[in-house]
């Protein structure tokens, strides 16, 4: 099993989109307006801006969350400054001997999003 789509809720398509075409740093893959539906693919995994979705957690994966931050400058709210909230010892939920580094920031949409890294102590 794999996980196909992800939804977050986008009222305003056009903002949602520029906003996660610039976190993303891709263009969008689909867009069906009506119904108000923007897709962007996330390495085989969609990620839906829907206007009928509720509002959404999700984690995506970064190079680094300081430059993703620097990126989002003006941008986004920061609702979390980086900080790390593991270490892995083993690869159970992580890459083994990687600090994972976690921020987060609220989309153009009001959505919560975590930004996390992998990067090595």
């Amino acid at each position: 099993m794999r996980l196909v789509q992800v939804a977050l809720r986008a009222t305003d398509l056009d903002r949602a989109a520029e906003f996660y075409a610039l976190l993303l740093e891709s263009a969008p893959v689909a867009r069906f307006d009506p119904p108000g539906l923007v897709f962007f693919d996330l390495d085989g995994t969609r990620l839906l801006l829907d206007r009928a979705a509720p509002s959404s957690l999700v984690y995506l994966q970064v190079e680094n969350v300081h430059d993703t931050l620097e990126r989002l400058d003006g941008v986004a709210d920061v609702v979390s400054r980086p900080h790390v909230i593991f270490t892995h010892e083993d690869d159970s939920l992580g890459p083994e001997g990687h600090e994972e580094w976690q921020a987060f920031v609220r989309d153009s949409e009001g959505n919560t999003v975590g930004l996390v890294a992998f990067q090595r102590r």
